[in-house]
This record gives C-alpha cells, structure tokens and sequence, in this order.
C-alpha cells in the first residue's frame, strides 16, 4: 500500500539522520541524550519498589508506543497498560486491541486525560488493583500505594497525573495546594520524578517520570509512527514529509467518505454581502478582510478541510495504490488546502511547510478523523 511506502520512506530518512551522524555523542544528543539515559537508569531502579505501574501509551499506536522497560516486564495485577488520547483513536479498533490485551492477561484501559468521567472510571481501576495488593499485605489498616507513570515521550503521562490528582483530591475532599505537573505538546518537557497524591483510604500516590526511549534506534515503521504522532520531535524530519504520509494514510483509508455530505451542503460563505451598501471602498476592504478565518481550528474551516479532503480523493481516477500517483493526490491536495487556510506566500515550498503544520495540528488534536496505525501482533488470537 503507498501508505505503508510513504511511512517507510520518512522511516529511513529519519534513521538515515541519526545514523549520519558519525560521532556517537552527536548520535545520542539527537536520540537517546546523556539526560534521557541517566532518566532510563532512574526509572528501572524505581520499578521493583513500587506497588503498581502505570504504562501508558499512545492509543494510536499501542504497539509502536510501548515502553522498551515494561516489554520483558511480567504481566500481572501489578500492572496497567493505560491506553491514553482515547478519544484520537478508533473506537472499533480500540476495542479489539484491548480484547487482545485480555487475551494475554493484561489489564489495559482506554483513557482520556482530559475528561474527567475518564479519569474517574481510570482511577476506579486503580484503586481496584491497589485494593488487591492491600488485602495481599500484612499492614492492610495503614497501606500507602505507590504508582508509577511509565511511558515514551509525549504519550501524556503528566496530563494523566494532573487529572488524576485534580480528580482524587476532589473525592477525597483533601485541602491544601494543589500541584501541577508540567504539560507540553514537546516531547521530554518532564525532567524528574515527583510525586503526586491521587487516593486517601487507602492513600495513593502517583510519579510522574521522564520520557524514557530505547537506546537502540526503532525500525523505519515504529519510527514513522513515532514522528506522526509527535512522540519524537520534528527536528527528526521535514514537517512536508510527515503531512504527505498522514494524506498518503488518510487516502488509503475510508475516514474521507464520512465527509461525503459536506459535499453536497453550500458552502459558499458570507465574506461579502452584495446587498450591504458601504460608505467607502476601504472600509468595505477592511471589513472583508477580517470576515476572513484566520484560526484554522474554526470549526467552518475545519469543515471545509474535510470537505476538501473528500473531494480530492473522491474524484481521483487514479490508483492510490500505486506510489507515484498517490505522490500526485497529495500535491493536489497541498494546493487545495493552501487555498482553504488562506495561505498565501510567494515560495511555494514555504506555504507548502505551513500548510503541513496546520494540517498535522488538526490531525493530533482528532479534527480529522480517528486512527490507529499499529495492526495486531499475529500470534495473538
């Protein structure tokens, strides 16, 4: 599928960058940095000393996103895999993976960081599991839990422990400051391990850690995906290259036929209205001017993102199987879209970036559709 070659082709030429670089400390300042290593170190010290831990994940990719620390870790009541941005992935497909995981006796939990009936439902199940260790201890009257956040870059791990703090201390009505743990879009903004409490009755701590990566660079697929979904910085690759191969998934798919009635509606907008009589020419300039969307996060403009979408692959007589016609669907896709963003720029190379940028934004924040790019191992039944 020309998908699948797009994600490859940004595979090897991310890998192609960390791997040119001929001296091992450039090597590592790129991928896998002093800092991240003395993080990795810290955290797999931590691991056997606390009573739970928390894998989190990136729901999109809940292979590709996994952890190098937990993957020869047992699975057992001492472990949840939180499937975290939820809401960005597929449903359907959500729910298999999950039913997979059960399958091989983990416990997993689709989760949203940022809605609060979420987070409830994803505390429940950790006091659930902590209830078990409890009643395994000798000192059940005064057992303190402690769980570990474990997990890649950008997989939210410190939004998770926000919103399970915010939400725990609510339903414990406990009093006194309450703590933040820093949130970025970057990946690797956490720098060290705090501690947060989350539970009373028993009590109930939660560390939040650094990102940790494995020092051994993944293969060109994980490594796409990595990109795609923003667990590794774009200084990794061009922005164009990473918005060619989502379109490149996007048009393998069937997301573009749900925008079919977008289509078919008016979507002529009001910018000027003809039976508006206007005083002056400049005024009527200005005026128009700004009717124009300049927030490409505006739900009009994201409309007509999908419309646009819709239409350029709806009514491509091409085969998008093949990799040079896809590679022509999406160029006329990038000018169909300047268009839509009101790009406007005299390098077309320029306004192309920017379109990219705009165009990722709205696919990492779920505007254009649910995904998720890792297939199910196969020896899994």
């Amino acid at each position: 599928m020309a998908g699948s070659e797009f994600g490859r082709r940004i595979g090897r030429a991310v890998r192609e960058r960390i791997e040119r670089r001929k001296s091992s400390v450039l090597r590592e300042a790129l991928w896998h940095d002093p800092f991240m290593a003395a993080s990795t170190r810290a955290v797999a010290e931590r691991i056997p000393l606390v009573d739970l831990v928390v894998h989190v994940t990136d729901a999109r990719i809940p292979l590709s996103s996994q952890c190098h620390l937990l993957r020869n870790y047992p699975t057992s009541s001492n472990q949840i895999i939180a499937l975290n941005k939820a809401d960005l992935a597929s449903r359907s497909a959500l729910q298999v993976w999950m039913d997979s995981f059960r399958e091989m006796n983990c416990i997993s939990c689709g989760v949203n960081a940022h809605n609060k009936d979420s987070i409830k439902q994803f505390l429940s199940l950790i006091q659930r599991q902590v209830g078990k260790l409890k009643i395994a201890t000798d000192h059940a009257n005064k057992y303190t839990a402690t769980v570990m956040l474990i997990g890649i870059p950008n997989v939210g791990k410190s939004a998770l422990a926000n919103a399970l703090h915010q939400v725990g201390r609510i339903s414990a009505a406990e009093k006194g400051k309450l703590k933040h743990a820093t949130v970025s879009p970057e990946p690797g903004e956490t720098k060290d391990i705090r501690s947060y409490k989350i539970a009373s009755h028993p009590n109930i701590y939660v560390l939040d850690t650094p990102a940790v990566l494995s020092p051994e660079v993944p293969d060109v697929d994980v490594l796409s995906k990595l990109l795609l979904t923003g667990a590794i910085g774009e200084c990794l690759a061009e922005r164009k290259e990473t918005a060619q191969y989502f379109l490149a998934i996007h048009n393998s798919s069937d997301q573009y036929k749900k925008w079919a009635k977008l289509s078919n509606k008016d979507n002529d907008r009001v910018f000027l209205n003809s039976t508006t009589e206007c005083s002056s020419t400049s005024g009527f300039q200005m005026k128009q001017k700004n009717q124009i969307p300049t927030d490409h996060t505006q739900d009009d403009v994201v409309q007509d993102i999908r419309r646009t979408l819709y239409e350029t692959v709806s009514s491509f007589d091409g085969n998008i199987r093949c990799e040079a016609e896809m590679e022509a669907l999406i160029a006329r896709q990038f000018t169909a879209l300047q268009e839509v963003f009101h790009v406007s720029t005299e390098c077309e190379e320029d306004a192309h970036v920017m379109v990219a940028g705009k165009l990722l934004n709205l696919f990492r924040t779920g505007r254009l559709g649910h995904y998720i790019f890792d297939n199910l191992p196969r020896n899994t039944h």
